[in-house]
Order: C-alpha cells, then structure tokens, then sequence
C-alpha cells in the first residue's frame, strides 16, 4: 500500500512543527542491529512520538482494533510501523512479547512502555518484566527513554493532541546477560529495576514504587 510507505516521511517534519521536540542522546541508538527503546509513559501521543524522533523505524505493539477503524487509521498506524494485537489477556500479552522478539531477531528497533498504561499522577511507575524478557531473550541493548511535556500535549481524557513543546532524552545503552545461576524471575526483576532507574533518572520523575494497577499483562 503506497500511503503507509509515504506517511512517516510527512509525519516526521509535521511533528517537528507541532511539538517542537528537543531531542537529546539521539547517538545513543543504534543505527543498526536489534535495539530496546524503554521509555515511561505519560500520554497516548508517546508511542506515535517515539518513532518519529528516534534516527531509524522503531515499531510499538498497538491494539488490533486500530487497524480495523477505518482506512486512515489503519494506514496512519501502518505508516509509523505499528504492529496490531489482540490486548486483554495473559495469553495476548506473551503473544504480544513473542511478536517484539520476532522484530528483534530481524534486527529491528522495538519500542516498550515497561509501566503499562499512562502514569495518571505524573510518578514513574515500577515496570513490568516483560522488558527484561525481551532484552535476556535476545540479547539486544535497552536504550531508557525519557518523554517530558506529552502529558500537557494530549492530556488524559482528551482525544486529540494539541501542539506544544516535549523533550525526548535518549539514555546509554543498557545489556543484560542470562543469569548464571539460571534462575529467569530474579534476574528479569532486578534488569527490569535498573532499567525503570535509569528512565526515571533521565526523566525526573517522583517514583511511585508500585505498579500502574491499570496495567495489564506483562508489559
């Protein structure tokens, strides 16, 4: 389909007009090979903003019924390399995870909100494992990402964004080995921590020291 090839190429100068991103540690990405981009979560408009201020395609998870609205929402998510999933249960979001993995492998960029849903307070929430799944899974580098000002942009509870001005901080790389002892659930938590840290040092943000009870899944 010609519109999705063609639409990040509009989308990328048209952000830059209405959200005046200051981006920061760009060169942190990796312009090739598989990436993790792990960043918090403070409005919708984040996943759409990622991929269109990070140096290469970054894909987000995005619900299936996106892509079955109308044929603008399905070629707009197309454009900036979502992927659609059925959301709502364990068995999605392992799917879900399997799906990012596949991206991986393929030496894609990937991009995760390990909180789950949008921080309603403005704290940063402890993150689900998934994160460090994936990163232990494929070995790939998590690079923390930092979002400030997307909550004024398109606040909860409104539909659409309005222009304004966000800062986007891209953190150092982070690796993560299997653990020796080969024991997956410490080691998943205690990568996931260090990660949610280094976002939240980049960003900021209070910690909450709890789970978004929003959230579902492990991502």
């Amino acid at each position: 389909m010609m519109l999705p090839s063609m639409l990040r190429p509009m989308l990328v100068p048209l952000s830059r007009v209405a959200f005046r991103p200051d981006v920061q540690g760009a060169r942190n990405v990796p312009r090739r090979g598989p990436v993790i981009l792990a960043a918090n979560h403070l409005s919708v408009v984040d996943s759409f903003l990622i991929p269109l201020v990070t140096p290469r395609r970054v894909s987000f998870l995005a619900k299936q019924e996106y892509f079955e609205r109308s044929f603008f929402s399905r070629a707009f998510f197309s454009g900036i390399d979502a992927i659609p999933v059925p959301r709502g249960t364990y068995r999605a979001a392992q799917e879900s995870l399997e799906t990012a993995l596949g991206v991986l492998r393929l030496g894609g960029a990937f991009g995760i909100h390990p909180e789950g849903s949008r921080s309603r307070d403005g704290r940063i929430y402890r993150g689900r494992t998934g994160v460090a799944w994936l990163a232990i899974a494929s070995g790939a580098p998590v690079v923390p990402v930092a979002l400030c000002g997307t909550e004024r942009i398109q606040p909860i509870g409104q539909p659409y964004p309005k222009p304004g001005k966000v800062v986007v901080k891209f953190g150092e790389q982070m690796f993560f080995a299997p653990p020796a002892d080969g024991r997956q659930g410490p080691a998943r938590r205690k990568a996931t921590d260090e990660i949610m840290a280094a976002i939240g040092a980049l960003s900021g943000q209070e910690e909450a020291g709890v789970y978004n009870e929003l959230s579902t899944g492990t991502t």
